[in-house]
């Protein structure tokens, strides 16, 4: 019995595995880069609907609200986002948009009229009021334009 059961756990991982993004990586704890949207969909038009669906998210998986004023989004290149005067909820995902649009709480807006990340290799750096790095997370293959950080 201990040999099937073993042998069981060992399939369910697997199976478990296989169903998992290729892309996803370990789920970090505290404040990090999730989910990256680096090429827009369709045509590189430079019109403000393509800007705004190249987008970096940021998450807090704490169980506090945490202010983001002067915390930086950057890229290779030195295109730098700074937040003003914002909290992230607890366990909140905030979208940070290349184009122009309305702030919100799950919404934010560079007001760029072009693209920021790179399509075929780049980076992606949180980076603290301090100047240190948060976190970062790179890619170097367009694949879909999307990259699963943590």
């Amino acid at each position: 019995m201990r040999i099937h059961a073993a042998a069981l756990a060992v399939l369910a991982g697997s199976l478990l595995a296989a169903t998992t993004p290729a892309q996803a990586a370990a789920h970090q704890g505290g404040l990090h880069l999730g989910k990256i949207q680096y090429n827009s969909p369709g045509s590189d038009t430079r019109t403000n609907t393509s800007l705004n669906a190249e987008w970096v998210e940021i998450h807090n998986n704490t169980r506090s609200a945490i202010q983001l004023r002067d915390y930086k989004l950057k890229d290779n290149t030195g295109y730098t986002y700074t937040f003003g005067t914002y909290r992230i909820g607890a366990g909140a995902t905030v979208r940070v948009h290349t184009g122009k649009g309305t702030n919100t709480t799950a919404h934010r807006y560079w007001g760029r009229s072009s693209y920021v990340w790179n399509n075929t290799s780049d980076k992606a750096r949180l980076i603290r009021p301090s100047g240190t790095q948060l976190d970062s997370c790179a890619w170097t293959t367009s694949n879909n334009g999307t990259k699963y950080c943590h």
